[in-house]
């Protein structure tokens, strides 16, 4: 199966002018492409980090570079210019058979399925760099020139000062791995978690030149606030459960207890039952004042297995994953929400999106991907056997399914309705999974030392 993996990863490579740069998302020729055929920065990740394990670090080192060109590039949609600094969510290399050129043709969102620009991208950018600087030890490809302003572009974007009263980054709807409309706006903790990281990477690429030191003093300062605001106000357990219960509203002043307004209704009678129980867990808030999803495991994972969480969070993350088996991994892991929307708040929510029905694709969907995320979590919080499990369930149909994008149903027992087979990521994300068990150094590449001790 790792061999047939290896296979179906290299025939997705994308060669511009004679070098590998990135991989395409999926290569099902059943059904209409649309972006399927791009290389996506987000989806590249898992590609990029089993090669890195592999010992093939070219493919990545110009896939930076190239994506870096890109960010140059002048963004405009619908007559509004984007920040300067914004990554794309995808390229593709275009052929010309009469001239015998190729060109790359980026997307930041104005061909993107309701017109979302990624967020995440170029915080991912900033997370293989140093993924790549730490497995080869090459510092020269940080150094250049080039890469220090494009992290510098992207610091700008992210650290500007606004209205905003959080240290939390405020992003718009759809702008990260559910990159459609479904209500994850505001302060979704996917974001937050790759936002965290990226700035502790930025801090140990950046050069101690005049303008790094400019951008050191800003990324220290907002990663004091950045951590305490998440640790303090994204983290539930039973007893903040009990406080949001009996908080009074339309509290004013400094001594506010209830400091968001947040209104004790809001809490719906599943996240009750979901939370009253021992055990702590990362909350994803749309924003601190509302309770969206009741549990988002990509945000989960993010803050686990990267740098967000304490050693404490990390071991409840875990303990609630393994306890809550059935509902979270059941027959594929691994669920990107739970639980799903139903009739009328998916209704309202993802603008009716037949995508998006409950327990399918981003709305209570299961998704393979996950896969190296969850294993990463495992390996930094010493719970090796819990990857090996879900490794050994996915093991049984992946293969045999054609690597689908995402299954469908309450235990991840139908492949997706709509999903892609030969999906690039779920084949890359299972290869790192398995790589990262066999060698657990290879965490280093994307978490920090001194965050495992």
């Amino acid at each position: 199966m790792v061999a047939e993996a290896w296979e179906a990863l290299r025939r997705s490579l994308v060669y511009f002018r004679g070098q590998p740069v990135g991989t395409i998302a999926a290569l099902d020729n059943t059904e209409e492409n649309l972006n399927y055929d791009q290389v996506f920065v987000r989806d590249f990740v898992p590609s990029a980090l089993a090669f890195l394990m592999n010992g093939e670090p070219e493919i990545v080192r110009n896939f930076i570079l190239k994506t870096l060109r890109l960010q140059s590039w002048e963004k405009k949609i619908d007559r509004f210019h984007l920040g300067e600094g914004v990554m794309p969510a995808s390229f593709k290399v275009l052929h010309d058979p009469v001239r015998n050129s190729e060109t790359l043709i980026a997307d930041f969102g104005e061909s993107a399925i309701g017109r979302v620009a990624p967020v995440d991208s170029g915080f991912w950018w900033i997370i293989l760099l140093r993924a790549y600087t730490k497995s080869t030890g090459d510092t020269s490809l940080a150094e250049l020139p080039e890469c220090q302003k494009g992290m510098r572009l992207i610091l700008s974007l992210c650290l500007s000062e606004g209205f905003d009263t959080f240290p939390t980054l405020l992003c718009a709807d759809g702008c990260c791995m559910i990159d459609r409309r479904m209500g994850v706006y505001g302060y979704p903790i996917e974001i937050q978690a790759l936002f965290f990281m990226a700035l502790r990477c930025a801090l140990l690429l950046l050069k101690q030149d005049d303008e790094g030191k400019e951008f050191i003093e800003r990324i220290v300062k907002r990663l004091h606030a950045l951590s305490y605001h998440m640790r303090s106000y994204f983290w539930l357990d039973l007893k903040q459960l009990n406080d949001i219960y009996r908080y009074k509203t339309e509290e004013y002043s400094h001594t506010a207890v209830n400091k968001f307004n947040v209104m004790p209704d809001s809490l719906s009678g599943v996240g009750f039952r979901f939370y009253a129980a021992p055990w702590w867990l990362l909350h994803r808030q749309c924003q601190p004042c509302k309770n969206g999803f009741p549990l988002v495991l990509l945000g989960q994972l993010h803050c686990n297995s990267i740098v967000m969480a304490t050693p404490e969070q990390s071991t409840a993350i875990m303990d609630l994953i393994e306890s809550r088996w059935e509902e979270l991994v059941g027959e594929m892991p691994l669920k990107v929400c739970y639980p799903a929307m139903e009739t009328h708040e998916w209704r309202i929510i993802t603008g009716c999106d037949p995508k998006n029905t409950r327990w399918s694709y981003h709305n209570g969907g299961s998704w393979p991907v996950l896969l190296w995320l969850l294993t990463a979590a495992c390996v930094k919080t010493g719970r090796p056997q819990i990857a090996r499990r879900a490794i050994e369930i996915a093991e049984a149909r992946l293969l045999k399914d054609h690597w689908p994008e995402y299954y469908d149903g309450k235990l991840g027992r139908y492949i997706g309705k709509q999903a892609r087979k030969a999906q690039t990521w779920s084949i890359a994300g299972y290869l790192v999974a398995k790589m990262m068990l066999e060698d657990p150094s290879h965490l280093g590449m994307i978490a920090i030392e001194e965050d495992n001790k």
